[in-house]
Parts: C-alpha cells; sequence; structure tokens
C-alpha cells in the first residue's frame, strides 16, 4: 500500500510539473498569438490561424492534464484512507494478540497450578494408599496371631479336660 501511494504522490508531482511546463508553454504560445496578429495585421492571416489551432490544441492538453491530476489526487487521498484504516485494524489486532497472550499465559499458570494440586493430590493417595496396606499388614497378622493364640487356648483346654477326666477317673 506504501509503495502505491508513493507512486501516486510521484505521478501527482509529475503532472504538476507536466501542467506547469504546458501552462509555460501556453503563455508562450499566447506571446506568439500577440506576435501572430501583429503580423495577421499585415497579412499573415493563414499564420494566425495555425497558431490559433494550436493554442486551441494545448489549451485542451492541459486541461485533459488537469483532469488527470486531480483523478491522480483523488487515487492518492483514497490510498492515504486506506492506510488509516489498515494502520488502525494493525493496532487492534496487535491488541487483540496481547489481550489473547495475556489469556493464554493466565491459563498456562492455572493449568501448572492444577498440575501441582493434582500432584500433590496423588502423593497423598499415595501415602494413604501406603498406610491403608501396612494397616491392613499390621491386621492380617493380628489376626494370624490372634488365630494361633486361639488354636493354643484351645490344645491347652483339651488337655486341662483330659487331665481333669484323668484326675477324675482315677
Amino acid at each position: 500500500m506504501a509503495e502505491e501511494l508513493k507512486k501516486e504522490q510521484d505521478t501527482s508531482a509529475h503532472l504538476e510539473r507536466m501542467k506547469k511546463n504546458l501552462e509555460t508553454t501556453v503563455k508562450d504560445l499566447q506571446h506568439r498569438l500577440d506576435e501572430a496578429e501583429s503580423l495577421a495585421m499585415k497579412g499573415g492571416k493563414k499564420q494566425l490561424q495555425k497558431l490559433e489551432a494550436r493554442v486551441r490544441e494545448l489549451e485542451a492538453e492541459v486541461e485533459a492534464e488537469q483532469r488527470r491530476s486531480v483523478e491522480a489526487i483523488k487515487g492518492v487521498r483514497k490510498y492515504e484512507r486506506r492506510v488509516k484504516e489498515l494502520t488502525f485494524q494493525t493496532e487492534e489486532d496487535k491488541k487483540n494478540v496481547t489481550r489473547l497472550q495475556d489469556l493464554v499465559n493466565k491459563l498456562q499458570l492455572k493449568v501448572k497450578s492444577y498440575k501441582r494440586q493434582a500432584e500433590e493430590a496423588e502423593e497423598q493417595a499415595n501415602t494413604h494408599l501406603s498406610r491403608y496396606r501396612r494397616v491392613q499388614h499390621d491386621m492380617e497378622e493380628a489376626q494370624e496371631r490372634a488365630d494361633i493364640a486361639e488354636s493354643q487356648v484351645n490344645k491347652l483346654r483339651a488337655k486341662s479336660r483330659e487331665i481333669r477326666v484323668r484326675d477324675s477317673s482315677s
């Protein structure tokens, strides 16, 4: 867009120079026309008509150049407006990118926090599971000892009965 704007500005400057050159030429021709008119008074009517025709041609060229210059200036202004619009849009896009980056950063911090919490919860779960297994193991050992003790008590009762039965039979 900047290149097109520069191109239109160069074209406009070129057209302005051409306009000035043509105006100089018109003045020169007007001067010649004035001289020709004085010659025509002396009999150079045909030369005068040629010069008048040339003046009309040059005036038409000047008008055409002026129209092109006006159009070129309109084009330059149009591109300037477009550049302003695009600049504004670019600034808005930058602001949006910044806002989105901030949001991404905040979300990443939340994700890290959640991961840390999940790791801590997993550690606690592992600790509780380890305690549970240890307590369960201790309970199974206690149950085994209780079973052994009960078995021994039953054996001792049986022996005690045998001894009482023997003592009572004797």
